[in-house]
């Protein structure tokens, strides 16, 4: 029976441990947004599918068979040797030809066709970068409302002690009864903030399983720890976001496939050669005869319009993508340095909350509490010194929060993996 109780409890115990959530890191979360978003998937097909037809861009193009009656007579009577020993007229014919592809053709369109799933390797990973930043923002207004959650318990804390405390000072009569009450409806509103607080993170719960593919309501929690990034030493010029931007490197691609597609239309304007046989049966007694023909396919000028104004427009195309990433260069670098520019200011901000303020106001409270409990201050005045607390607490937690999403912001300008 003993025995039968202790394993009951040990099962009990496994239970408890395995229903606990899991935590993740933000680089797990990365992760698994690498792996498993179909945003990541359909571009991994995409850049299978063009592999797959680069691999066809140095096939020949199809022989062209044909068969069929060659110079015969209407009247059949004639496809047959007559009585004076005359051979019959008329032939049947088969035959086949093949065009030879130009090997500098054929290079050119394998280079071209190569070329193409690299645009969308660097598309692959631009969308990368946008989807990390979903997960990052998600991920610190999570660490931010967990740290708002300290606040507010401990606030509720110092508010039941103040209540309770007036609450024996006025049943004595040693007590004003409308601090009590601002008391009161202080803790019900941290009550409130607490059910918002909660309904938030299961918001970003929700977000960050999407992001990774999971169930909406499937739980876990994150780890709260999180790095102040210095990004002063960083020079952010061409070389910089030439080296880190995909959508930057897409561009570059784009005008390298252009190019590749302007050579592709110069060489169709070279000839192209190729071979005919035609064998022939003949009719009453003819003899069988063949045809060999060697063939060329000569542009024209009537046929090369098209052809040069092809190449005409993506000389003006691989302009206008340069010009593109010229213009996304310079508003990069501008936000990035606009935006580091903030985050040393909201540093600096912070600082002065973490090492005078909220030190001087907690100091203060820790005061107004002594003088309360020696008698010598009031309700009120122990309130609004809770107060001022409380509202400086959330408001550091706000500009902490600001900060994050500044950092988050820059580093996906920078595409920061």
């Amino acid at each position: 029976m003993l025995k039968n109780k202790i394993i009951t409890i040990i099962l009990a115990v496994v239970a408890v441990g395995s229903s606990k959530a899991q935590t993740l890191k933000l680089e797990s979360i990365l992760d698994s947004i690498r792996q498993s978003h179909p945003s990541v998937k359909m571009y991994d097909y995409e850049i299978r599918s063009m592999d797959e037809a680069a691999k066809g861009a140095r096939s020949w193009m199809p022989p062209e068979v044909n068969t069929g009656f060659f110079m015969a007579p209407y009247n059949p009577e004639m496809w047959k040797k007559n009585d004076m020993g005359e051979s019959g007229m008329g032939q049947y014919m088969i035959g086949a030809q093949q065009m030879f592809p130009n090997k500098s053709k054929q290079n050119a369109d394998a280079a071209y066709m190569e070329t193409m799933s690299s645009v969308e390797k660097e598309k692959k990973n631009a969308t990368l970068n946008e989807l990390f930043a979903q997960a990052r923002k998600n991920y610190y207004e999570w660490i931010v409302l967990k740290k708002k959650q300290k606040v507010i318990d401990q606030n509720e804390a110092l508010l039941d002690f103040m209540i309770k405390n007036a609450e024996l000072r006025y049943k004595y009569g040693l007590e004003k009864i409308s601090a009590y009450y601002k008391a009161k409806a202080a803790l019900g509103n941290l009550k409130n903030m607490r059910l918002m607080n909660e309904n938030d993170i299961r918001q970003k719960r929700i977000m960050l399983n999407s992001l990774m593919s999971r169930k909406a309501m499937d739980d876990f929690d994150i780890d709260t720890t999180y790095q102040l990034k210095d990004y002063t030493t960083i020079v952010f010029d061409s070389s910089f976001f030439y080296r880190n931007r995909s959508d930057l490197k897409a561009i570059d691609r784009d005008i390298q496939l252009t190019y590749l597609k302007q050579n592709t239309e110069k060489l169709s304007l070279k000839p192209q050669f190729g071979i005919r046989y035609d064998h022939m049966f003949g009719f009453g007694g003819s003899p069988m005869q063949f045809t060999l023909m060697g063939m060329m396919k000569i542009p024209m000028a009537w046929s090369a319009k098209m052809n040069k104004a092809n190449i005409e427009s993506l000389k003006w195309k691989a302009n206008a993508l340069q010009s593109q990433k010229l213009m996304m260069l310079n508003e990069y670098s501008g936000m990035a340095y606009g935006m580091r520019n903030e985050i040393e200011l909201k540093k600096k901000q912070l600082k002065l909350y973490e090492d005078n303020i909220i030190p001087a106001l907690r100091n203060n409270y820790k005061t107004m509490q002594l003088g309360y409990e020696q008698n010598t201050e009031e309700l009120f005045m122990l309130y609004d010194a809770w107060e001022t607390l409380n509202m400086t607490q959330l408001e550091y937690l706000e500009q902490l929060n600001q900060l994050l999403q500044m950092q988050v912001q820059l580093e996906r300008i920078m595409e920061t993996r």
